[in-house]
């Protein structure tokens, strides 16, 4: 692998200079590389990214932290291009490497000494009065949550078709398995191995008994209803993809997630576990 392509957040890497250097340093191992210099949040920036992807690129690098990870997966799933983050945040469950490990790191990239892990993503749409108004991808989770008054919400929930409960509380988060250790985590829903082939749904602050997470196959279709009455009056509620894209939502919408067709392809290095690299990250954070 000699060809790649860079992807940094001008908030976390001033002035793009972190890329330069990247870049630099990958044409003196004597492979290509180019980034586009364009902050993320731009409007067009999508659009300018992939003009901007080079034909004979085999994979991206990520610079910035999970949150920039998981943006770009979103921007460059139609290249079906392998991802590898550079963290220069706090965390970084998905980002591997970081200012300490990225030498070796590209030297092991160059030697092709790697594997690429599959990582499943969800594909929603928000339905209204019938007709969909909406629709968009998450490598993390879909999240149908109140926002503004302190009033809980109510919603209900169906898989494939088939009535499953009511809920009511902060709201619910439909997560794949790579979003499990981001909000589902932090909403108490379990942890699991990146690459399983499973969604979760976990109710956020549960104001009833109906607090525990549910573990379905990838092939469910999860369907979420606003209810009306005193749950919609008070409170605002919103949906947000991988916490971008954030939309109200009224009574009755019906939001439907289900796997994307298309997967996330994500490069490792490192021989580690899912659960020792977690440890790892978890006690940095601590």
């Amino acid at each position: 692998m000699n060809h790649f392509f860079l992807i940094t957040n001008g908030g976390k890497d001033p002035d793009f200079r972190y890329a330069k250097e990247i870049t630099e340093k990958i044409r003196s191992l004597g492979g290509e590389a180019s980034f586009l210099e364009r902050d993320g949040l731009e409007p067009g920036y999508r659009e300018a990214l992939q003009n901007e992807i080079p034909e004979n690129t085999e994979a991206i690098l990520v610079i910035g932290g999970d949150g920039t990870l998981i943006k770009a997966a979103r921007d460059t799933l139609d290249k079906n291009l392998p991802l590898i983050g550079v963290n220069l945040g706090k965390l970084g469950y998905l980002c591997e490497l970081d200012e300490t490990n990225l030498d070796k790191a590209l030297n092991r990239l160059m030697e092709d000494s790697f594997q690429v892990e599959s990582r499943i993503m969800l594909a929603a749409s928000l339905i209204r009065e019938g007709k969909e108004i909406k629709n968009d991808l998450a490598l993390n989770d879909v999240v149908i949550h109140r926002s503004g008054a302190l009033n809980v919400i109510g919603l209900e929930a169906s898989v494939n078709g088939k009535f499953l409960s009511k809920y009511v509380g902060d709201g619910l988060i439909v997560s794949t398995p790579t979003g499990s250790t981001g909000y589902n985590m932090s909403s108490g829903g379990p942890i699991i191995e990146p690459q399983a082939g499973i969604i979760l749904l976990t109710p956020i602050n549960s104001h009833d008994l109906n607090h525990c997470s549910i573990v379905f196959d990838d092939s469910a279709e999860i369907r979420v209803r606003v209810r009306g009455g005193n749950y919609t009056s008070a409170a605002s509620i919103n949906v947000s993809f991988d916490g971008l894209n954030s939309t109200r939502l009224v009574t009755n919408d019906e939001i439907v997630v289900k796997r994307a067709e298309k997967e996330t392809k994500i490069l490792r290095l490192s021989n580690s576990s899912f659960l020792e690299t977690l440890e790892k990250k978890m006690q940095r954070y601590t």
